[in-house]
């Protein structure tokens, strides 16, 4: 399990979402966490590929009068050390949850993620059942088959799209306006584009940008390639059945991702399910409305279920 090590950064800390915190995953890697505070029963929040725990700050600012909110830098995104190994396989983003558990000394929290981090709080679930109390998932990346597909970068084109994505900027300014300006990213909330801004980029020291950028991605571009690569290639859907708790699997009713007929056929396996689609809202969801989203995982979270088969 994990331990804690090292000293705290300033993860998720910009713009008042949580303080920040340094834990360390079963593997050793070293992690990036976030306390972003609240009251009621403990709620972890674990983001999509390529963003950071204080992305889901606005999310979590909607979450914090009915829960206590923590978060995660997975593995090589934000402030998360990368693997030494350069493996991005799924299962270590399973151990970045167990970490961020750990590290806080919670029992049975609840859980959101969305898209990867739906996906890592189900394989954490898997691993060891009866980790959390409740599952919150928005279109959590499961393909319907019991046979994960193999590691695929040609013909993939989030991996594709991915190796050629802009990793530097001049400035954190100019980094948010292209980002504001165009596909996917212009219909985020602007307060979580500017969390991505401010602590998704590392400032380039000077001479080591090449091309005269002063901000830099964190989570680097090849290494965003290789997770997409690996994306479909874990068991999270053939082992759905070791979960124990309730799950809510969401998605948008405009998503080009993992919409109702992939949700509906993961809730079929699962012993206690539901599934939502939420109108007007598309992959991105939790980042487009997070208030929107905030109330429907309070609802989802904090409605009684029937106690687990004994």
């Amino acid at each position: 399990m994990g331990t804690t090590d090292g000293a705290d950064g300033d993860a998720g800390g910009r713009g008042g979402y949580g303080r920040p915190g340094w834990c360390r995953s079963e593997d050793g890697v070293g992690l990036a966490c976030t306390d972003f505070g609240g009251t009621g029963p403990d709620l972890v929040l674990v983001h999509a590929t390529g963003f950071c725990a204080a992305v889901l700050g606005p999310l979590a600012r909607g979450l914090v009068g009915s829960f206590h909110c923590y978060g995660v830098d997975l593995r090589g995104h934000g402030r998360s050390e990368r693997p030494p190994d350069g493996n991005f396989d799924w299962a270590g983003f399973a151990l970045d949850v167990t970490a961020v558990i750990d590290h806080y000394g919670l029992d049975r929290p609840l859980a959101f993620g969305h898209s990867a981090g739906g996906t890592a709080v189900l394989l954490a679930e898997e691993d060891h059942p009866g980790t959390f109390a409740g599952i919150y998932a928005y279109e959590p990346v499961m393909f319907p088959s019991d046979v994960p597909l193999e590691p695929q970068f040609e013909g993939n084109p989030l991996a594709v799209a991915a190796r050629r994505r802009r990793e530097t900027f001049p400035s954190s300014d100019e980094a948010f306006a292209n980002f504001a300006s165009k596909p996917p990213l212009d219909s985020i909330d602007p307060d979580v584009l500017l969390a991505y801004v401010e602590n998704g980029f590392e400032t380039v020291p000077a001479g080591d940008g090449g091309d005269g950028s002063t901000v830099r991605l964190r989570c680097r571009r090849d290494d965003e390639a290789a997770i997409f690569t690996l994306a479909l290639d874990h068991p999270g859907y053939a082992r759905l059945g070791n979960v124990r708790c309730p799950v809510t699997l969401a998605c948008g009713a405009l998503t080009d991702s993992f919409g109702r007929t992939t949700m509906r056929r993961a809730a079929d396996r699962l012993a206690r399910s539901t599934v939502s689609v939420i109108d007007g809202l598309g992959h991105f969801g939790p980042l487009e409305r997070p208030g929107t989203i905030a109330e429907a995982v309070t609802e989802a979270l904090l409605t009684p279920r029937p106690a687990s088969p004994s």
